[in-house]
């Protein structure tokens, strides 16, 4: 029998050992002679273990005032904050980004409980004047029922943190599902959570395969809404089968997201900031810089002070002091960021800085990859059209603000954007004609504040919009009464 340590299902507020006998590691990607445990691989019977918990504590905490809810949320709150070291630590261990980013991701995930906590207190409705004679007329949100929660590796705090708080606020209960690279993350925010206070059944955690737990939470007809983050092809897949079955379908998937800058932006500025956005969380996030559009006239010397900070960033464990940037999360997304600077090469592009796998002794058990910058790029090639999900830049020349607009805007993605510029006349004209959901003037493009819609356009997401007040209305229901206080028959009625 392992000695390592297991991760176990939450089901029906029971911590439980898997029924198949089948495990998988989880290593660190910083360290590949590093297990860290192991993660049940769950059966389908399982997952539908969880959803009937899930339906049978509905009931009884719809019931529960929003308020209360609000409350229980603001408790798991707290304990996120009194162990906000030790989840970031867990965070950089198994996921690899370094550990300054790793308290960044807890504290947005601090924010976003924060905030709905207090959605408990304003789960809103309207009050409206009945074309009728003494008939009073409103609205009140209410619960969708079961919701399956499935989510990433890259974000494993904030992201589930993201759609658990908001459900529960609402009166759902969750059925939670996270990926199988980021197990003990998931076990902490799960185990804040219960200890906060949660009802047996509200929340419910299954560890194992897309194909086997989220496949079963898809297909179940108990579960009545999918929320969903990550790749496009899975999410696509997702999304018809959600449909098919008539659920309440959320997807937030890919991102190709460009920094316009222009000749009169303040430089330095708009390097830093492309820097950060380009290699920071090693380039595995959804708002990532994963092009920099630059007008001609400055091009050179914005690529050369970008190839001078790429270069100089230390690669190594996150939990080192000096790493400005760790590893690749595993094998395969170390492969795919090989793969893809090979194909730039070959597509022609300048490859200025990095462009290869890092293999010294100190590197040599991790999945480190060098931070790489492309100039001279076809806006058209893939290596300006896919997203790799590493740490890879794409410069791509343009003559004016106009061309540089329409290059932005080649791409089947929307998610994010930013502009460096002093011109307002142009900052509004960029923020008017990109086709992204979230935009930034003179700062990187990733990052979104708690109280603010975070999702894209185009093919990056579907459905409602994550985040911020809007995230309960994907929750949530509309259900419109009409009380009719003339206890008599009516002669006529115009609906």
């Amino acid at each position: 029998m392992s000695t390592r340590r297991r991760y176990r299902n939450y089901i029906d507020g029971e911590w439980q050992e898997t029924e198949t006998g089948n495990w998988a590691p989880n290593i660190n990607p910083a360290n590949t002679k590093d297990v860290i445990g192991e993660l049940p691989l769950s059966s389908k019977g399982e997952t539908e273990m969880a959803i009937t918990a899930a339906e049978r504590a509905l009931p009884g905490w719809r019931a529960i005032p929003a308020p209360e809810r609000g409350r229980l949320i603001s408790r798991a709150h707290r304990l996120m904050t009194e162990r906000t070291d030790e989840l970031a630590r867990s965070l950089t261990r198994e996921e690899g980004k370094i550990l300054p980013e790793a308290k960044g991701e807890v504290q947005k995930t601090l924010n976003i409980l924060e905030f709905m906590a207090g959605e408990g207190m304003r789960l809103d409705g309207d009050t409206m004047p009945s074309e009728l004679a003494n008939t009073f007329a409103y609205t009140v949100r209410e619960p969708i029922g079961v919701v399956g929660a499935i989510t990433p590796w890259n974000f494993p705090v904030a992201i589930p943190g993201w759609k658990i708080a908001p459900a529960l606020v609402a009166g759902n209960t969750v059925v939670f599902k996270p990926a199988s690279l980021t197990p003990e993350t998931a076990e902490l925010v799960v185990g804040m959570f219960v200890e906060a206070g949660l009802p047996r059944g509200v929340l419910n955690l299954v560890y194992g395969s897309g194909s086997m737990v989220g496949q079963t939470i898809v297909e179940d007809p108990r579960v009545k809404a999918l929320s969903f983050t990550g790749s496009n092809e899975i999410g696509a897949g997702l999304y018809v089968d959600g449909a098919h079955r008539l659920k309440k379908v959320q997807c937030e998937m890919g991102g190709k997201n460009p920094v316009l800058v222009l000749e009169d932006a303040d430089l330095e500025l708009a390097v830093e900031g492309t820097v950060q956005g380009a290699f920071g969380s090693t380039g595995q996030r959804c708002t990532a810089t994963s092009r920099a559009v630059v007008v001609d006239d400055i091009a050179d010397d914005f690529v050369g002070r970008v190839v001078e900070y790429a270069s100089g960033i230390v690669v190594g464990d996150g939990l080192t002091a000096e790493t400005g940037m760790g590893p690749s999360v595993d094998q395969s997304q170390y492969d795919t960021v090989l793969e893809y600077i090979e194909i730039g090469k070959q597509e022609g592009a300048e490859c200025l800085a990095g462009g290869e796998p890092l293999t010294g002794p100190e590197h040599a058990d991790g999945y480190f990859v060098q931070p790489t910058v492309f100039d001279r790029v076809d806006p058209d090639s893939k290596l300006a059209q896919e997203e790799i999900f590493g740490p890879v830049l794409a410069v791509i020349r343009v003559p004016d603000f106009e061309t540089g607009l329409e290059v932005c805007n080649n791409t089947r993605y929307g998610l994010t954007s930013s502009i460096y510029t002093a011109d307002n006349s142009r900052a509004f004209r960029f923020i008017r004609g990109i086709e992204t959901g979230i935009t930034h003037v003179n700062s990187p493009t990733m990052g979104g504040e708690a109280q603010l819609p975070f999702g894209g356009t185009k093919a990056t997401g579907v459905g409602m919009r994550e985040m911020g007040k809007t995230a309960i209305d994907f929750y949530s229901e509309w259900k419109t009464v009409y009380i009719d206080y003339t206890g008599e028959k009516r002669e006529s009625l115009f609906y």
